[in-house]
């Protein structure tokens, strides 16, 4: 894939200070597409697609609302938490508009691992194959997500 003017004017979007304080890209100096199509050969190399990753992520994020900020068991392997402040986010790759600003903590009690993403996280993943920046203080690690939701296996 070749960075055109959007990617560009994106990538652009997602520097500190223009829609967030910390932004998107952390460190990473590489083009959006390299980004992207890095990400995309590791959600391939698990046998997923970064839909399945984003429905999981929402499958907590719904069930996690009913503990009303406090932590709640889930499929018996799980427990979840979702909390939520005022404001909202807009996309840098635009999208439906502005994005809650909700954080939903998962810790899989199998593996004693946690993993917390955004709302703004799940549009990235589901719509972009995006999971920030290299050094971004809120990147998600695609294999993280996987393990720790445990994401199945999509037949392509």
């Amino acid at each position: 894939m070749k960075q055109t003017v959007e990617f560009d004017k994106i990538q652009q979007q997602m520097q500190k200070g223009v829609i967030t304080l910390h932004g998107f890209l952390g460190d990473d100096k590489r083009k959006l597409v390299d980004i992207l199509e890095s990400d995309n050969l590791t959600v391939r190399k698990h046998h997923t697609t970064h839909q399945a990753i984003a429905d999981r992520m929402e499958y907590f994020r719904q069930r996690g609302l009913s503990g009303l900020g406090e932590f709640i068991t889930v499929d018996e392997d799980f427990e979840v938490k979702v909390e939520t402040v005022r404001g909202m986010l807009p996309s840098p790759f635009g999208g439906k508009g502005m994005y809650g600003k909700a954080n939903t903590t998962v810790r899989n009690k199998k593996l004693d691992r946690t993993i917390v993403f955004t709302d703004l996280h799940i549009h990235f993943i589901g719509d972009h194959g995006f999971y920030e920046g290299k050094g971004s203080p809120f990147r998600l690690e695609p294999e993280d997500l996987i393990a720790i939701l445990e994401v199945p296996v999509v037949e392509e």
